[in-house]
């Protein structure tokens, strides 16, 4: 039951001490500060929430004359817990606060959120800046991971522009700090202790969370930790892409207001378990459970995609419309690839005008014949569209102009999503208009009988703007939040509940409107962004930098992953790529639980031989018809292409490992405890490579560890086989 532990002598000799096996919440009644001590070793010192309000400036929780608590029990879906309520007041002021600190029984998460309540009669409280834990160095904040090798891990908004998730190490240098802005969640660990921290938000039906964050000097120490409601950052090509130049919600306009007597914080989720992938893998299914998730209860779709052949639009015409038939006939010879679904040929990024529905009714058509299945692309909230004709763009198949539904700045200006002479423009997700282009695109997807969509440049949507057609929407990401559940359920309705939706670009959250999101930008599946003669982003390093830190959204998130489609031989008209970094591509696509995609020219013939001998590996498939994220063991760190990572994937009775080596100077030698991936003790293994199935060593019973040697620029994926 939830329990008032003590009065603690603590500083101030006036403290209150609640909480679980987990963590101690310290109540520091004269002062209003809370202190949280986890068991794990992490502790979180004299924490404050706060509002900034538009009219009255900013209410900290510490700066209030009384601080007042009581609890309620509760009992909710998550469990059995207490909910302690920290009243701040003082008399003469225009506010009063509330914290909200929720903990569980048997969970070592908490809850918290902030109230903000006007005094004054008929005064109504304003803010797009509201904190319900913050750690500030003006009120003696501090927070502590055990250990002297801190990682910090900084997400972005979304997943445009190639930006990866970093993690980085501080202090980077004796004396120097490490500070940013991390979106809707942080975490940090040590690797060598296992201490962790994480913060993360739960709802994401009106604010963009900010998290800001700058270490100590001291190893282990964070100085300053804002986690806050109103996040709105515009792109600064001055600053590197990953590190505040483009990660963060591209807006050029401040976040909208909450507005009412009282307004209310994000709900944010705080945890140290002391292994970060248990906190990681605690916060999905927190939002699994929260918000819930679009099931799949068919076979996971393999897909073939236009785009790693056709480009663009379509107009250079190399293979659409007709020689997709060829595809399709190569296709039809897979018997593995076939073995599970219907394959899905997805049309890509196509212009209106040339791939209409009857060119695309005719590609199903033939498809069908040979047992496949359509797939339908389009851009919900927004219009690519020349910028010197855009007051006479239209939304496509529809009379309505851009311009009336098109989001302004407080000048009437447009906003630009993608700027550029040609351009992405984006569009208004509550204005009915785009609800009728929505409805004709679904049409569009249903005449062609397609199973499969996949929406892209959702970002657009979420944009801040001056005001939106629906006056009760008044930022972005409530928009964005309003226009995915209309895009629901009009696929639903209109082309039934067994369509797969997977989301290209898009914001992490909300997430519970598709089946699968692309983890991180466009893949090409060269193996390095550094190689000499090919692209300088989408590399299969580059994706799995940021794929590896969100392995945990598998089956919390959605079903699973999607890691972009492999090119057997070339993406486009780029460089050929050698075949061991198409295995890499595969194996990494495999380890992050993704879905199968493929974009190859299968006219070409060794791109052909190669997709008989690895795409259509008996063993790959079977695991992409089930797919299943890895645990990570090693995280990259930074944003250097000379990453060494390695995983691990539990079973009832056996276990597969994989790890990577990107580097090209030095092999990789890792070493697999049975302590941290937990295979049977006292039983022999045969190590066995997933892609030929061959022996390739042994572990006896006594043995607690093994090894791996991974060649440069290569990959390893090994299956534990019990032997008597």
């Amino acid at each position: 039951m939830a329990a008032f532990l003590s009065k603690a002598n603590v500083p101030g000799n006036d403290s209150m001490v609640l909480g679980n096996a987990y963590v101690k919440i310290i109540v520091q009644l004269s002062t209003g500060r809370v202190s949280y001590r986890f068991t794990s070793g992490t502790a979180i010192e004299n924490t404050v929430a706060y509002v900034n309000d538009l009219k009255d400036g900013r209410f900290v929780s510490a700066d209030f004359e009384k601080h007042s608590v009581t609890t309620d029990a509760i009992r909710d879906p998550l469990g059995k817990g207490t909910c302690i309520n920290i009243v701040h007041e003082s008399t003469g002021k225009a506010f009063r606060l509330v914290q909200y600190i929720t903990y569980y029984e048997d969970s070592p998460f908490l809850l918290l959120s902030v109230e903000g309540t006007t005094n004054v009669a008929g005064q109504l409280a304003e803010t797009r800046d509201i904190s319900p834990v913050a750690v500030l160095p003006a009120y003696s904040g501090a927070v502590i991971i055990p250990g002297n090798k801190g990682i910090i891990t900084d997400y972005p908004f979304d997943n445009d522009s190639w930006v990866d998730v970093v993690a980085r190490s501080w202090p980077s240098e004796q004396g120097k700090t490490v500070s940013g802005m991390s979106y809707e969640l942080l975490s940090a660990y040590d690797p060598a202790t296992g201490g962790s921290l994480f913060a993360g938000s739960v709802m994401h039906d009106f604010w963009k969370t900010g998290i800001q964050y700058s270490t100590g000097i001291k190893n282990n120490s964070i100085d300053s930790l804002i986690v806050f409601g109103g996040v709105s950052t515009k792109d600064n090509p001055a600053l590197p892409d990953s590190y505040g130049g483009r990660d963060g919600t591209h807006d050029y306009m401040p976040h909208g207001t909450q507005v009412g007597t009282s307004v209310y914080s994000p709900l944010i989720c705080l945890s140290a378990m002391g292994d970060i992938n248990r906190d990681l893998q605690q916060f999905g299914t927190l939002i699994r459970k929260t918000n819930g998730i679009s099931a799949w209860k068919q076979a996971a779709p393999f897909y073939w995609n236009s785009f790693g052949v056709e480009g663009v639009l379509g107009y250079s015409k190399v293979m659409m419309p007709l020689d997709v038939a060829k595809v399709s006939d190569y296709i039809a010879t897979l018997p593995n690839f076939n073995a599970t679904t219907k394959p899905v040929l997805s049309i890509d990024s196509y212009d209106q005008d040339i791939y209409t529905t009857s060119v695309l009714q005719s590609v199903g058509r033939y498809g069908k014949k040979k047992g496949q299945q359509m797939g339908f692309y389009f851009i919900p909230f927004a219009l690519w569209t020349w910028k010197n004709g855009i007051n006479d763009a239209k939304l496509n198949g529809t009379e309505h102009y851009l311009r009336d539904v098109i989001l302004r700045d407080e000048q009437g200006n447009y906003i630009p999503y993608k700027d550029g002479d040609f351009g992405a423009f984006p569009i208004d997700p509550t204005h009915p208009f785009t609800r009728e282009y929505i409805i004709g695109q679904i049409k569009k997807a249903k005449d062609i009988d397609a199973k499969f969509i996949k929406i892209d440049f959702l970002t657009a949507g979420a944009l801040e703007s001056v005001k939106h057609y629906d006056p009760a929407v008044r930022t972005g990401i409530q928009a964005y939040n309003y226009g995915m559940k209309m895009l629901r359920h009009l696929v639903d309705s209109i082309m039934g509940p067994d369509i797969f939706i997977t989301q290209a670009i898009s914001p992490l959250f909300p997430s519970q409107y598709a089946h699968t999101r692309f983890l991180s930008t466009d893949v090409y599946s060269h193996l390095r962004n550094s190689m000499p003669g090919y692209l300088h982003y989408g590399s299969t390093c580059a994706s799995m930098i940021s794929a590896a830190n969100f392995w945990w959204t598998q089956g919390n998130l959605w079903p699973y992953t999607n890691m972009d489609v492999v090119v057997m031989k070339r993406f486009q008209k780029n460089k050929e790529i050698s075949a061991q970094d198409v295995k890499v591509r595969l194996y990494e696509m495999l380890v992050m639980g993704s879905i199968l995609g493929d974009g190859s020219d299968f006219r070409d013939k060794e791109a052909a031989e190669r997709g008989r001998e690895l795409l259509d590996n008996k063993a790959l498939c079977a695991f992409f018809s089930h797919p299943r994220a890895f645990t990570p063991l090693r995280f990259p760190i930074g944003t250097s292409q000379d990453q060494q990572v390695s995983f691990y994937l539990p079973g009832a009775d056996t276990l597969v490992v994989a790890a990577f080596n990107f580097r090209l100077d030095n092999v990789f030698t890792e070493t697999f405890s049975r302590a941290k991936t937990g295979w049977q003790q006292s039983t022999a293994y045969m190590l066995e490579d997933v892609l030929t199935g061959k022996e390739v060593g042994r572990i006896s019973k006594e043995q607690d560890s093994f090894q791996l040697q991974v060649p440069v620029a290569d990959a390893v994926l090994v299956r534990l086989v019990p032997v008597k």
